[in-house]
């Protein structure tokens, strides 16, 4: 089985190809990735297309020699999410391959998993507006069950997560771009935050790959991003019409 991961939820474009034997035991697994510098803007649209082709071509395969693509459907960015989105939408229905909605917080927490010891890992991506989109699963790597998630995903207020991450269901291990920016906030109430440059801060497309595996395919039209909010440019246009009534 040979799936294609791929992730614009947050500024960096992350995509992966992952080959699993009949027993499911990895064979090879491929990770590129375009990660702009701090400030700087998304590189979604110029990104994407070469590092999907890019890591095919590591692979050895072409787009026909696909059995799955495993799209993050976030939170985050409007744009980044409707680039990533639309462009798995498109190839899955072009080229009739099968197609899973990954939630990119749950994928962050399960990449955090292994290195996470006897802590549980929170997801925490910086939503901006000076809130963060959070959630944490007692097993981030499960697929196919049912369980609620400990902390459903959730716009918040660093404050009111860190309220809600002190209690009995910890330790906790923060990872994601939020954690860094809300540092100060979550280690105050005993949260700890991986290094500054700890690998388990960013999303990986491979860990897609991964719980996408596990994943019933879904219609091209099923795959929807998933705000948790209403996006900045809506807000915009309310306040727009809003001033134009006054």
């Amino acid at each position: 089985m040979r799936i294609l991961g791929l992730d614009t939820a947050t500024p960096a474009t992350a995509v992966a190809v992952l080959e699993l034997g009949s027993n499911g035991r990895e064979l090879r697994a491929i990770e590129r990735r375009d990660d702009p510098p701090a400030g700087a803007r998304p590189r979604h649209t110029a990104a994407l297309l070469p590092l999907m082709v890019a890591s095919l071509h590591e692979a050895g395969a072409g787009w026909d020699g696909l059995d799955l693509i495993a799209v993050g459907t976030g939170p985050g960015t409007f744009t980044g999410l409707r680039i990533g989105i639309a462009t798995a939408r498109a190839l899955a229905h072009a080229r009739e391959i099968p197609l899973v909605g990954v939630s990119t917080l749950r994928s962050l927490a399960a990449g955090a998993a292994a290195h996470a010891a006897d802590k549980v890992p929170v997801a925490v991506l910086d939503a901006r507006r000076g809130e963060a989109f959070a959630a944490a699963w007692a097993d981030p790597r499960a697929t196919g069950d049912t369980s609620a998630p400990l902390i459903a995903p959730a716009a918040l207020a660093p404050q009111r997560l860190a309220e809600m991450l002190d209690d009995d269901a910890g330790p906790w291990l923060a990872v994601g771009d939020g954690a860094l920016r809300f540092r100060s906030v979550l280690e105050a109430a005993d949260v700890v935050v991986a290094d500054d440059d700890a690998p388990v801060h960013r999303v990986s497309a491979l860990e897609h790959c991964r719980l996408g595996a596990g994943l019933a395919p879904q219609g091209p039209g099923e795959v929807l991003p998933d705000y948790l909010r209403i996006p900045d440019a809506e807000l915009a246009l309310r306040a727009r019409a809003a001033a134009a009534m006054r």
